[in-house]
C-alpha cells in the first residue's frame, strides 16, 4: 500500500508539470504558426508583385520595341537580299569574290546583321579563313561545362518537381478536408448555410491559387472553434502535433516560395526587371534608354545597306566597299569599335589592293 500511495503521489504531481510544459510548447507553436503566416504572405505578395513587374514590363517593352524591331528585320533582309544578288550577278574575280563573302560573314558573326545558314555551296575556303579563330575557344571544355550545367539544371528541376507534386497533394487533401466540413449541403439552416458558403468561397480561391497557408489557416481557425480541454493531456498533445506538422508544412511553403521568387530573379525578364529598378533610383529610365539604343543600332544597320546597295549599283569600289562603311569608322561606342576591329584584323590578311 504505501508504494501505492508513493506511486499515485508522484503521479498527481506529474500531471500539472506535464500540462504546464505543454501549455509553454503549445504556446511557441502558436507564435510560429502565426510569424510563418505573415512570412509567407509576405513572401507571396513579393513574389506576385515581381511576376506582375516582369509581364508588366516585358509588355511595355514589346508594344514600344516591336515597330523599330520589325522596321531593322526588314532592313536586314534587304542586306541580304542584296549579297544574294551581288553574288549571283555581279562579275567578280576569285579573291574579290571571297573577301565580299568574309565581309558579309563578319558583320553576321559581328552581330550587325542576322546569320544566315549557309548552303552546302558555300566556298570552303571561308571556313579555313576562321579556323585560327575557332581555335583560340576550347570548345571541348566549354562543352563539359555545358553538360554540368544542363545536369545540375536538371536535377534541380527534378528536385523541384518533387516538391510542388508533394506540395500539390497536400493542397488538395487540405481541400478535400475543408469542403468536407464547409460543404453548404451538410447543414439545413439557412444561416449557416449562408455562412458556410462564403467560407467555400474562401477555400475555393486559395485553392486554385495554390495558397497552402490560408487552407491551412481557414482549417487551424475551425479547429480554434472547436472544444479542447485545457487540462486534457491527450487534447493538448494532440493540438501539439497537428500544429508541428502544419507549421513544417508552412516552413516547406515558405521555402518554396522564396525559391520560386529566387528563379524568376535568374530570368532574363527578372534580370530585366533588376535592371530596371537600378536605372530608375538613378534616374533613368531604361526602356526609353533601350529604344534609344534600338534606334542607334537601327541607323547603323540602315547605312550599311545603303552602302552595300552603293556596291550593287556599282557607285563605289570593290576597294572602297572592302573598306566598309564609314558609320563603323565612326561609331563611338564600344560594341561597333569592337566589330571593326574584328573585321579589319579578319581582312588584314587577305584584302590587297
Amino acid at each position: 500500500m504505501p508504494r501505492t500511495k508513493s506511486s499515485k503521489s508522484h503521479s498527481v504531481q506529474a500531471t500539472p508539470l506535464a500540462l504546464s510544459e505543454l501549455h509553454i510548447y503549445l504556446d511557441a507553436l502558436e507564435k510560429e504558426h502565426q510569424s510563418l503566416l505573415k512570412q509567407i504572405k509576405r513572401k507571396r505578395t513579393e513574389l506576385k508583385n515581381f511576376v506582375e513587374k516582369m509581364r508588366s514590363l516585358a509588355t511595355e517593352i514589346f508594344h514600344r520595341a516591336t515597330p523599330k524591331l520589325k522596321q531593322m528585320t526588314d532592313i536586314d533582309q534587304e542586306i541580304h537580299a542584296l549579297f544574294a544578288e551581288i553574288f549571283t550577278t555581279r562579275k567578280l574575280g576569285k579573291q574579290s569574290l571571297k573577301n565580299i563573302k568574309l565581309l558579309y560573314r563578319n558583320l553576321q558573326l559581328a552581330g550587325v546583321i542576322s546569320p544566315k545558314i549557309e548552303s552546302q555551296q558555300e566556298d570552303t575556303e571561308i571556313d579555313e579563313l576562321f579556323e585560327n579563330l575557332r581555335q583560340e575557344f576550347d570548345f571541348e571544355e566549354e562543352s563539359e561545362e555545358n553538360r554540368n550545367q544542363h545536369h545540375q539544371r536538371q536535377q534541380e528541376w527534378g528536385d523541384n518537381s518533387a516538391t510542388r507534386k508533394d506540395e500539390s497533394r497536400k493542397i488538395r487533401q487540405t481541400f478535400l478536408r475543408l469542403a468536407e466540413i464547409f460543404h453548404p449541403d451538410k447543414v439545413k439552416d439557412s444561416e449557416t448555410q449562408m455562412y458556410h458558403t462564403e467560407i467555400m468561397k474562401e477555400i475555393n480561391k486559395a485553392y486554385q491559387e495554390g495558397d497552402l497557408a490560408r487552407l491551412l489557416e481557414i482549417e487551424r481557425q475551425h479547429e480554434l472553434g472547436e472544444s479542447i480541454d485545457n487540462n486534457s493531456e491527450d487534447d493538448l498533445t494532440r493540438r501539439c502535433k497537428t500544429l508541428e506538422q502544419q507549421n513544417q508544412i508552412l516552413k516547406n511553403q515558405y521555402e518554396n516560395l522564396k525559391r520560386e521568387l529566387r528563379q524568376a530573379k535568374h530570368t532574363p525578364e527578372g534580370a530585366m526587371v533588376a535592371d530596371h529598378r537600378k536605372a530608375a533610383k538613378a534616374g533613368v529610365d531604361s526602356v526609353n534608354q533601350m529604344l534609344d539604343e534600338i534606334e542607334s543600332q537601327m541607323n547603323i544597320v540602315t547605312e550599311i545597306r545603303d552602302f552595300v546597295k552603293d556596291f550593287k549599283e556599282q557607285k563605289i569600289t570593290i576597294q572602297e566597299f572592302l573598306n566598309g562603311p564609314g558609320i563603323l569608322h565612326d561609331l563611338n561606342q564600344e560594341i561597333m569599335a569592337d566589330i571593326l576591329e574584328q573585321m579589319l584584323s579578319e581582312l588584314q590578311g587577305v584584302v590587297r589592293f
